[in-house]
């Protein structure tokens, strides 16, 4: 049994999916619901994140400084050098210590990921390799049944089976010899008959079957695959995803992938064709690094202590949003993680106004001392506190 992505993909992820479906019939609002829902979950373990993270930027100049120090004084003493930088670390906290809650985070944030690049938000791949051998070596073949791995399919509105793909005669066949490709659950139900049964319109949830290796060793006809010439070959089977044509708000497609439309693109010669710019996309994936330069800004990762390191956060959001061009996302991705860094910009905007802890204050008062008298800002990212009014009894 997967206890791991799968599982909760399976058994967390689609349930809310499909509880907030049930209410607003919307798989657009779903991912937006489903987003939110896991983004609050996590809300105590990425404050906690955000906290440390925080005050290790406050602390990180000092810290450095007393570590420079007692590995000059106690050169000679490991010993004494080990105790003195445990209780270092026991003053000023551990700087991995916020690695634990992104730690926790990750296996949740990679199954939400998962389910809203499967169906019925994409179109569902299966692989199959064939092996194709010589008339003359029939006996060799013991004809097994062959079923893929089960993939969650939906067969309609909310409801959904685990589908595998299957080679009733195996995966070894003979040339001249024709065998019929098919997908059923793990009953034996096929999917054709949940489709009916569900009253799907058929021809929405046709398989399709193409060959990705060895074209010219098998001929293949909807599902029915004849063998031609000897050698291995390596067929896709893909399942269309029911929500993939689905629009939401300014996107066109759910499961539409890539800004540019590479067939109109294409037919348009070496001119640039606006047609085949997919703008749902182009705003979804400037959104995300706009979203990701404001939140760089709020956490202190803007700036630098030299030209060179400020140069590089400049560019990161431009990288990573840049990346969306080069490895596309399904618009229903793009869409989780535009909210989900909107929802992350928010949250360091709150925790950031939160006022520091006494003793992590006086060193960012120092820093501020530090900064009126020779012009240099040590500690950008913590805003300068309003000074206090002085009381009559003061003046």
């Amino acid at each position: 049994m997967d206890f791991g992505i799968g599982f909760l993909s399976d058994n967390v992820m689609l349930p809310i999916l499909d509880f907030f479906y049930g209410i607003v019939p919307s798989y657009g609002l779903a991912i937006v619901a489903l987003t939110l829902v896991i983004r609050l979950a996590l809300y105590p373990l990425n404050a906690g994140q955000i906290r440390n993270m925080r005050k290790m930027r406050v602390v990180q100049p000092l810290m450095q400084k007393r570590q420079q120090e007692i590995r000059e004084r106690y050169k000679n003493d490991p010993a004494k050098l080990q105790e003195e930088q445990a209780k270092l670390i026991q003053e000023f906290g551990n700087p991995l210590a916020g690695c634990l809650p992104l730690l926790i985070q990750m296996p949740i944030l990679f199954a939400l990921f998962a389910t809203l690049r499967g169906s019925p938000f994409s179109d569902i791949n299966y692989s199959i390799n064939l092996q194709i051998l010589p008339r003359d070596q029939i006996e060799q073949i013991q004809p097994q049944p062959f079923a893929s791995k089960a993939q969650n399919i939906y067969v309609a509105d909310g409801v959904h089976y685990p589908v595998a793909a299957l080679a009733p005669t195996g995966t070894r066949l003979v040339v001249g010899q024709s065998t019929d490709l098919a997908f059923q659950t793990a009953d034996g139900k096929p999917l054709e008959k949940l489709v009916t049964e569900q009253g799907t319109p058929p021809a929405q949830l046709q398989p399709r079957w193409r060959v990705t290796k060895g074209a010219e060793r098998v001929q293949v006809d909807a599902g029915q695959i004849t063998a031609l010439q000897p050698g291995d070959v390596t067929l896709q089977g893909t399942v269309p995803g029911i929500a993939a044509q689905k629009g939401f708000l300014f996107i066109s497609a759910l499961g539409r992938v890539g800004v540019v439309d590479d067939d109109l693109m294409s037919a348009e010669g070496n001119g640039i064709n606006l047609n085949a710019i997919h703008w749902d996309i182009l705003i979804m994936v400037l959104g995300f690094g706009i979203s990701l330069y404001v939140n760089q800004l709020l956490s202190g990762q803007g700036g630098g202590s030299n030209d060179q390191q400020q140069a590089i956060n400049k560019f990161l959001p431009i990288i990573f949003s840049g990346m969306f061009l080069f490895f596309p996302l399904p618009a229903g991705v793009l869409l989780y993680m535009l909210i989900a860094n909107i929802f992350q910009t928010a949250q360091s905007f709150i925790l950031y106004k939160e006022p520091l802890p006494e003793n992590l204050q006086k060193i960012v008062d120092t820093e501020q001392k530090k900064t009126s008298t020779d012009g240099r800002s040590t500690l950008p990212f913590e805003p300068k506190r309003a000074k206090k009014k002085a009381s009559p009894s003061e003046k």
